[in-house]
């Protein structure tokens, strides 16, 4: 089943909207509650094949995304959005334990709720997802000899390409670049790009500098990179 609920007042601003991804319909008409209390616009979806058409449909400001689906599950959804766009993804899901939850943030997830939930809970964690994300208006770009990093559309280029990243992950480099040299506990990271209400291991840091060393290889190899501080953190390093 696939349904929408729009806010009454959508035609006279800007609407964001949640899609919900949920096959239990009785979670599902919580969560569409909920948002709408806060004044989202909700799509919801319960039928794990249907996911990406829907999203490549709606265009979500942010997608809710249950595992356990019908026809197709989660950690595929997550993949292929990922792979077509850097739109926001929490997973909401009974799977707690600290591989799975690894398993979704490196997977490129923003946030991860376990199940039971409370729904103010819920809301409260999408709207800080959303707050984090950059405003359309920004057009600030840092150059480091073929490397370009845009931080107003999130986006990373080697040599005119795009890299592609994660959005988490290009918000680290974007973060570590703004302040090159500067040495960054795994826990002061944690709390500029995961936020302050992430609840993972501090091992997707090292997950991410990970994936960012082997997208930027060849640019690492010549121009520097981030570089492990021993017994310290990371630090972004330049050189023309």
């Amino acid at each position: 089943m696939i349904k929408t609920e729009m806010t009454a007042d959508e035609g006279e601003e800007t609407v964001t909207t949640i899609m919900i991804v949920e096959d239990e319909w009785a979670i599902a008409r919580v969560l569409d509650a909920y948002c709408k209390k806060r004044g989202w616009h909700t799509v919801m979806v319960e039928d794990g094949h249907q996911v990406m058409a829907v999203f490549l449909d709606a265009s979500p400001d942010l997608v809710l995304l249950d595992v356990m689906l019908p026809g197709r599950d989660g950690w595929s959804i997550l993949s292929e959005i990922r792979e077509r766009s850097d739109c926001p993804v929490v997973m909401l899901t009974a799977l707690d334990e600290l591989d799975d939850r690894l398993k979704g943030f490196d997977g490129g997830a923003d946030d991860y709720i376990a199940k039971p939930f409370h729904g103010e809970e819920v809301v409260a964690r999408i709207a800080a997802v959303l707050k984090r994300q950059p405003s359309e208006e920004k057009t600030d770009a840092m150059e480091f000899g073929d490397l370009e990093i845009r931080d107003g559309e999130r986006r990373v280029y080697l040599s005119g390409k795009q890299v592609e990243l994660t959005p988490k992950d290009t918000a680290l480099l974007i973060h570590l670049a703004k302040h090159p040299n500067r040495v960054w506990s795994r826990d002061e990271l944690i709390e500029h790009v995961w936020g302050w209400d992430y609840t993972g291991s501090d091992r997707a840091v090292d997950l991410a500098v990970k994936r960012i060393r082997q997208a930027l290889r060849k640019w690492d190899d010549e121009h520097g990179g981030i570089r492990t501080i021993r017994g310290e953190g990371y630090s972004f390093h330049a050189y023309t």
